[in-house]
């Protein structure tokens, strides 16, 4: 039994770090902030969840799967906060946006002085 846990702890590690190499890919291809931001929000949060369950599975004790639970959780939570405070402060500074880029839905809604969002 312990010999099935060690590979799925195994196979859950190796995808995780394929996530992180993946988004160091995508860090390298994408053209503006905005998707770089959106690669690594995802493919990072993703990545380390599975390298913590694979990680508290092959210790296989209460407390470290407890631990990689919170570890998940906060990850969950904050990335994507910190992810949006990262784009908005880039547009905030004049970041262009890819010339493929179909519509900006922001422009006219920040006053640039006060950094106030018209909703």
């Amino acid at each position: 039994m312990t010999t099935v846990l060690e590979i799925i702890a195994g196979i859950s590690v190796l995808l995780g770090s394929l996530l992180f190499f993946i988004t160091s890919i995508g860090l390298l291809k994408m053209p503006d902030l905005y998707m770089r931001i959106s690669v690594t929000t995802i493919s990072v949060t993703f990545g380390l969840g599975l390298t913590m369950i694979g990680t508290a599975i092959y210790f296989n004790e209460l407390a470290v799967y407890a631990r990689a639970i919170l570890v998940v959780i906060f990850v969950f939570m904050t990335s994507p906060v910190g992810s949006h405070m990262i784009g908005r402060s880039g547009y905030l500074d004049g970041s262009k946006l890819w010339e493929k880029s179909k519509a900006d839905h922001l422009v006219g809604k920040y006053d640039l002085k006060s950094r106030h969002l018209d909703s």
